[in-house]
């Protein structure tokens, strides 16, 4: 059995078992329950609109981080104007553990 999350903005196809990185929640340990469903797979397809019904996906947050750094440079021709920023973007590591109707 298979679903189809959102949280973040984004969507995820996870199944029991799966390690995910999704954009930071705001819980520091414990479970999660992702109840934006927007697809149940498996013997019959669940499709929702937009979400399914009464499902629910729970998980457990494995850790908060940060991934790598990335430089931000802009800069303006001929003006002697330059900027350099970095940038690490939060997350979340979440394993799935049950998913349900």
């Amino acid at each position: 059995m298979y679903a189809v999350i959102e949280t973040g903005g984004k969507q995820y196809q996870v199944k029991e078992g799966d390690e995910i990185f999704v954009e930071k929640l705001g819980v520091e340990s414990g479970e999660v329950v992702f109840d934006k469903v927007a697809l149940l797979g498996g013997e019959d397809i669940v499709i929702g609109s937009p979400y399914v019904e009464g499902a629910k996906v729970r998980a457990s947050l494995v850790k908060n981080g940060k991934s790598k750094k990335i430089t931000v440079f802009t800069y303006k021709p001929k003006k002697g104007y330059k900027r350099k920023k970095g940038h690490r973007q939060p997350y979340s590591k979440v394993k799935i553990e049950a998913i349900s109707k």
